[in-house]
């Protein structure tokens, strides 16, 4: 056990995770006032942020009525916890208000920091928030800050390496793979320790190679076969492999990551589509990030209007598809009637929340906005039969809370790839166009 420590949290660290309390061990957790003040504004509304604002005060209601205590005095957080405290009054810093003047919930913060770390000065006063910039105001002061530490992933270049190739294996094990239907017993190919469950990878010798998965259930390593669903065919060994999980129905969750143009979305919608038969609607649905400060609310028109500017990618992808048919194709008109009977639906996120999805191909697209929360709250969504698939690139996040190393896809990647279920492709080659490709490399 480390010297004890006092943390001061801010809002966004109660709004990332309402459960947040739990996670500082035997160390003191202090909340100034005006954290309750900012978190009355999120109360109201039916976005992540407001149910976990809306959480979090209930766990501080049970907190309060099981210890019958004040938060002034500190309340017991639990067993091998320390107490939790809320700072009242208005905690004023010269120093503070001598950098910044203005008057803002931030700068309160800080006061408090100053004043814990004067009036605890053999304890380590620390605030946490995931604000950047608050953290480097903090340091500025003198003061400790951190992130917010809990549900960050310790080496996100894992998840961003192109496929593992195997080489110099003997030839005729590469010709017994492709003899096999079932494929071969993953001992003959490599340590089975050192494999993930649904891994992907290269197997080559002097004279040839074959694509290859390691399928968890029969615990042998089978030949990954090129598929063509929809009129879309994959064009490189990572969109093969994205096809093989994509199309295995035991596989129940699938993540793929990669840089714009990869093919993510149109590679999830394409099986899907061809997968059709087996589950009831195909469900597309993505966060609602804003841009350049305009929020939905701004926008003319009904909540379907709103929504529609910011799903566009989605159906941009569905139109590749359909520019691949004629338009007298039986596939175009199939595809047509899909959205005209609801078993194709493309919408915003937020309106997952309470549903049940049964017998659903669910594809969550820029799923690297959500947070860990999110993600889970997604996936416990799924009732039987459902298949999920989370697309996104871990290194372009438009939210100013989460990095590469916190958001709720690379999380989820992190807490999932030792299950049977999940399977994880990361696509390194841009497919869209040699311009798109040069960009994303480029700039």
């Amino acid at each position: 056990m480390g010297k004890k420590k006092n943390f001061v949290l801010d809002t966004n660290v109660i709004l990332h995770d309402y459960n947040c309390l739990l996670n500082f061990e035997e160390n003191d957790v202090y909340l100034p006032i005006v954290l309750l003040e900012e978190l009355d504004h999120f109360k109201k509304g039916n976005e992540q942020i407001n149910f976990n604002a809306r959480a979090f005060l209930r766990v501080l209601d049970e907190i309060s009525e099981e210890n019958d205590a004040v938060f002034t005095e500190g309340v017991p957080l639990g067993e091998g916890l320390g107490k939790l405290y809320i700072v009242t009054g208005r905690i004023l810093s010269n120093r503070v208000s001598d950098s910044f003047p203005e008057h803002k919930a931030d700068h309160q913060f800080l006061s408090v920091t100053e004043h814990l770390q004067d009036s605890f000065p053999d304890v380590p006063v620390i605030l946490v928030t995931k604000d950047v910039n608050l953290r480097m105001k903090a340091r500025s002061l003198g003061l400790m800050a951190e992130d917010y530490n809990n549900d960050k992933v310790s080496d996100v270049s894992l998840y961003e390496q192109s496929n593992t190739v195997i080489d110099n294996v003997d030839p005729e094990l590469i010709d017994h793979i492709y003899s096999l239907e079932d494929g071969v017993d993953a001992e003959e190919v490599m340590e089975i320790q050192t494999i993930f469950p649904n891994e992907c990878f290269v197997i080559k010798s002097e004279r040839n190679s074959v694509l290859a998965r390691y399928n968890p259930f029969t615990h042998k390593v089978c030949r990954v076969k090129k598929g063509k669903h929809f009129g879309i065919e994959p064009r490189n060994a990572e969109q093969s492999f994205a096809f093989e999980l994509l199309n295995d129905p035991e596989v129940k969750l699938v993540a793929l990551t990669g840089m714009a143009g990869t093919g993510k979305t149109l590679l999830a919608l394409a099986a899907a589509l061809g997968a059709i038969p087996n589950y009831k609607q195909i469900l597309l649905a993505r966060p609602i990030v804003a841009l350049s400060n305009k929020e939905i609310g701004f926008l003319p028109g009904t909540a379907e209007d709103k929504v529609k500017p910011y799903m566009q990618p989605l159906f941009d992808n569905l139109n590749v598809i359909k520019h691949q048919f004629s338009s007298t194709s039986s596939e175009l008109k199939k595809l047509e009637e899909m959205q005209k009977s609801d078993q194709l639906v493309i919408e915003a996120l937020a309106f997952i929340r309470g549903r049940s999805l049964s017998e659903t191909y669910c594809i969550i697209d820029e799923a690297q906005n959500l947070t860990p929360h999110e993600v889970k709250t997604i996936i416990t969504r799924a009732g039987e039969g459902t298949k999920m698939i989370f697309t996104g690139d871990i290194q372009q996040i438009d939210t100013p809370y989460l990095d590469h190393e916190s958001n709720g896809l690379v999380y989820m990647i992190d807490r999932m790839k030792n299950q049977p279920i999940f399977g994880h492709v990361n696509l390194v080659k841009g497919e869209r166009s040699e311009l798109s490709e040069l960009a994303s490399n480029l700039l």
